[in-house]
Order: structure tokens, then C-alpha cells, then sequence
């Protein structure tokens, strides 16, 4: 299967040029005059790499990034734009690209890059945490049990990967809060115990497979 890249740019020339020689290459590439539609994009299909300039209308690129990492999208970004500072190519990366190009560009180098960061991305999707028959997939947020797809809010998802990767330690109710809440606001121990109770339903709705031990006075562990 062929990968999805969305791309961003107001040069309606420029756009159409990518688009071509992106699907020449094989790539499925996608073309944006404006930052408008994008984020639908995002929630309809699994776009593997965006390349988005800065000088948008309606919109500075790596301010809209910026604006999608904080809603949660994690899809990797190629900057291209004609800032072409040092302060700007920081400033890029500080606001969520994974790498930054400058025009005027060589679409062979562009061509380089996108492979370099798909690689990499590929890679990291990858990577998988596993405990007993439960298989959990960070990049695509998947979660497996018993080889059964199983629905999870994006909190249940934080709750049981940070139980995965610390499996046989007890973890405090703080040290939750801290690490899978952020601590962003006023929590009560409820919180976690109720967090917990969900997700057991749903990993485990026969009851009979008891992943979670409850430690009196200090948390929970994996059994």
C-alpha cells in the first residue's frame, strides 16, 4: 500500500508540481491551497506525511502544526517554505516539524527527505508493547487482546501503556495522575479508581483474566 501525503501549499503551480512528481514516485499525494480542509483529512484517513509551507492564507504553517500537535495529531511534517533564517527553521521544529526544507528545493532532495522521515516514522510504528495476550501499538493506537481489536478512549490507552511499560511495579495513584493525567487540574483518587474499573471492562469483560492488582495504601500493578 502506498503512502498518503497531504500537502499544503498556496502556489497553485508549485502544488500541482509536487502533486505529479509525488505520484510519479508512487506516493498517493493529496493538494491543499489552504490549511481548510486538512484537519478533516486527518480524521478521515491515515496520512502518513505532510508538507505544509509557512506562508499560508488564513494561517502561518507551523502556528496550524503546532495547533494539530496540540489537539493530538502526531503525523510527521515536512516544512517547506521560504523562511529561510535559522530562527525560523528553530522555530519549525520547536512548533512540531520533523524536518524543514527551503526553497527554491530540489524535488530529489525533497524526494530523500520524505523517504528518510517515512522510514523513521515506519519504524516507530513498529514498535509494540506486549504483556500476557495484550498487545498494544503506541504509533496506531491499537490496542489487541487475544488477538481481538478492542475500542479504547485515548486516557485508557495512556492508563494501560504506562502499566505495560512499568509491569511488576506497583504504581502510586499520584504517580498516575501525574504521568498519564499531566496533572492538568484537580483530581481525586476516584479518579484513577474509576479510570481503572473502565478499562478492565473492557480488557477483560469476562472477569476472569484479572490483569490489575489492587496494592491496599499504595495503587495498582499488573498481576
Amino acid at each position: 500500500m502506498s503512502s498518503l501525503i497531504g500537502i499544503i501549499e498556496d502556489e497553485q503551480d508549485l502544488l500541482e508540481l509536487i502533486e505529479y512528481n509525488l505520484q510519479k514516485e508512487g506516493y498517493e499525494a493529496i493538494g491543499f491551497l489552504n490549511t481548510k480542509n486538512v484537519e478533516q483529512l486527518l480524521k478521515e484517513e491515515s496520512v502518513d506525511l505532510l508538507i505544509v509551507d509557512r506562508n499560508l492564507p488564513g494561517a502561518e504553517g507551523s502556528e496550524f502544526v503546532k495547533l494539530l500537535r496540540e489537539k493530538g495529531y502526531q503525523t510527521p511534517v515536512i516544512f517547506l517554505s521560504a523562511k529561510i533564517k535559522e530562527s525560523d527553521m528553530i522555530e519549525g521544529f520547536e512548533r512540531g516539524g520533523d524536518d524543514y526544507m527551503t526553497k527554491p528545493f530540489s524535488f530529489k532532495e525533497l524526494l530523500f527527505r520524505i523517504k528518510a522521515v517515512l522510514k523513521r516514522t515506519k519504524q516507530e510504528d513498529s514498535e509494540v508493547y506486549q504483556y500476557r495476550d495484550i498487545v498494544v501499538k503506541p504509533k496506531s493506537r491499537e490496542v489487541l487482546v487475544d488477538g481481538m481489536s478492542v475500542d479504547l478512549t485515548k486516557l485508557e490507552f495512556l492508563l494501560l501503556s504506562e502499566f505495560i511499560k512499568n509491569r511488576n511495579i506497583v504504581l502510586t495513584r499520584e504517580y498516575l495522575l501525574e504521568n498519564v493525567w499531566g496533572n492538568e487540574g484537580f483530581y481525586q483518587d476516584r479518579t484513577v479508581n474509576v479510570a481503572i474499573k473502565r478499562l478492565k471492562e473492557k480488557i477483560d469483560p469476562k472477569k476472569d483474566k484479572k490483569y490489575f492488582k489492587s496494592v491496599r495504601g499504595e495503587g495498582y500493578t499488573l498481576c
